[in-house]
């Protein structure tokens, strides 16, 4: 995947050896589907890429944020936040970022028995919008359990577990509808205040405004703000930060990233924001609060 020179802040990115994709090519479970090339683009600024002889593997890419394209023959599709697509396999292709409003990406390169079948009809921008039942937040957690997996070694169990993983991380698209009705244990219409948490949940990645959270709960934003503040204790947008940073200290506990990498994660390019927002909720700076857990 062609960007620029000295790469975007914040990216990660695996390459699978040619052996191993070998070995996936042999083995009974993993043949039906199988992850080549996996990563993560925060605010890919001039990324773009053109391939003018089809490649034998599929292209998945989930804009989270911002906004970018791609052109498959002579049909060209804006691409927007919430929205997916795969290219097929032996089909010259381009795509990149806007250039003012540059997207934020997962992508995933695969290939298998079944990768037709999961990239049938989503050969054009497909909608992920938050939603009161959505699972987001699910599906990027999925996401980086297959990244970290294969991040910590080719062993054949990982191989067929993010195998597994990934037919049910593209299940969770295709059948988006019964995805989201088994993860719902309740109305959330009914409670203002869960159904906004949830939204913030959803988009913990970005920068929402208030006006944005209160006009998706339907409610104007002085009386959305001191229903959420009587409920909680909290302005919805101190609130917004405290998810942050909670989700800061996950990925602090359970990976390996660097502190850069997580500020994207939840949403703050600016690592010294970051740090001023996580020290002021923790009482700790990112730095010490990993040097204390890992003991």
């Amino acid at each position: 995947m062609l960007k620029r020179k000295e790469g975007f802040s914040g990216e990660r990115a695996l390459v699978i050896p040619q052996i191993i994709i070998n070995m996936m090519e042999e083995d009974a479970l993993t043949s039906s589907l199988y992850i080549t090339d996996i990563g993560y683009y925060p605010k890919a600024e001039e990324h773009y890429r053109k391939r003018n002889s089809p490649i034998n593997q599929y292209v998945f890419i989930y804009c989270m944020d911002g906004k970018g394209w791609f052109k498959i023959g002579n049909t060209k599709y804006d691409v927007k936040s919430n929205q997916y697509f795969i290219i097929p396999a032996g089909i010259a292709h381009e795509y990149g970022a806007d250039s003012k409003n540059p997207w934020t990406i997962y992508w995933i390169h695969f290939k298998g028995n079944l990768a037709k079948e999961y990239a049938m009809a989503n050969d054009y921008p497909r909608d992920v919008f938050p939603q009161s039942d959505s699972r987001i937040s699910y599906r990027v957690d999925l996401f980086e359990e297959i990244f970290s997996t294969l991040k910590s070694g080719y062993t054949i169990d990982n191989l067929r577990y993010t195998s597994s993983l990934f037919h049910y991380y593209l299940g969770s698209l295709r059948f988006i509808q019964q995805y989201r009705k088994a993860g719902s244990v309740e109305n959330t219409e009914t409670d203002i205040i869960k159904k906004s948490i949830h939204y913030m949940k959803e988009n913990i990645e970005k920068k929402l405004t208030l006006g944005e959270i209160a006009s998706y709960t339907g409610y104007s934003v002085s009386h959305y703000s001191t229903l959420f503040r009587e409920k909680t204790g909290h302005s919805p947008l101190a609130y917004f930060n405290l998810l942050k940073i909670e989700k800061a200290t996950m990925l602090l506990d359970t990976t390996d990233m660097k502190i850069n990498q997580i500020c994207y994660k939840v949403g703050m390019e600016d690592t010294y924001y970051f740090s001023r927002i996580f020290t002021r909720l923790m009482g700790i700076s990112p730095n010490q609060y990993r040097k204390t857990n890992k003991g």
